[in-house]
């Protein structure tokens, strides 16, 4: 039987990041406690300053710009392309990534998943779309003031930085969105 809630950004928990050198609100996670055991966990940072990123070894990483001029990442001593918003970039959590940000403070939005336990595949939308998924979790992040989710027979209202979480769907189900949201959908392997 499968299960939508809408998670709201006002009650996003705060937390540390592993080296210290920020904090997180973490959306979502399939599992798990703190900053371990989890399979796949969706956060937003906020980056003040250039400098390292944490290590999680074992892992994928898929980063995006919500807010700010955009970063530079360095990984594993190459330089990424400038990465501005909404423009994806993925990595491995055991890479060492540091950030040279291109303004002045970000804010960023990370899927970090264990690529042994889940595939996952996160793709950004904007204006009116229509999609199937099959994906046993489904999220539509909005980046929006007001985007609308319907899934199936059901409907939710997002406001900006809100996240639709669909969970055990077993089949193939009808997904539309009316505004700018990323869709990430992650499946058991």
């Amino acid at each position: 039987m499968s299960s939508l809630k809408v998670l709201r950004a006002e009650g996003y928990p705060r937390m540390p990041w592993k080296n210290g050198g920020g904090s997180t609100e973490e959306i979502t996670r399939d599992a798990g406690a703190g900053l371990d055991g989890f399979g796949w966990r969706l956060s937003i940072a906020d980056i003040a300053e250039s400098g390292g990123f944490s290590s999680f070894a074992g892992y994928q990483r898929v980063i995006t710009v919500l807010q700010g001029d955009g970063m530079i990442l360095c990984v594993d001593g190459d330089d990424t392309r400038p990465l501005l918003p909404l423009d994806p970039f993925a990595f491995s959590g055991e890479s060492q990534v540091s950030c040279t940000l291109l303004g002045g403070a970000i804010r960023d939005f990370n899927l970090i998943y264990a690529p042994q336990r889940y595939s996952a595949r996160l793709q950004w939308l904007d204006g009116e779309q229509r999609f199937f998924s099959s994906a046993g979790t489904v999220l539509v992040f909005s980046v929006s003031e007001l985007l609308e989710v319907v899934v199936g027979e059901k409907s939710a209202q997002l406001g900006r930085h809100d996240c639709l979480q669909l969970d055990g769907n077993a089949g193939l189900v009808e997904i539309s969105v009316n505004a700018g949201c990323c869709v990430i959908e992650l499946t058991t392997r």
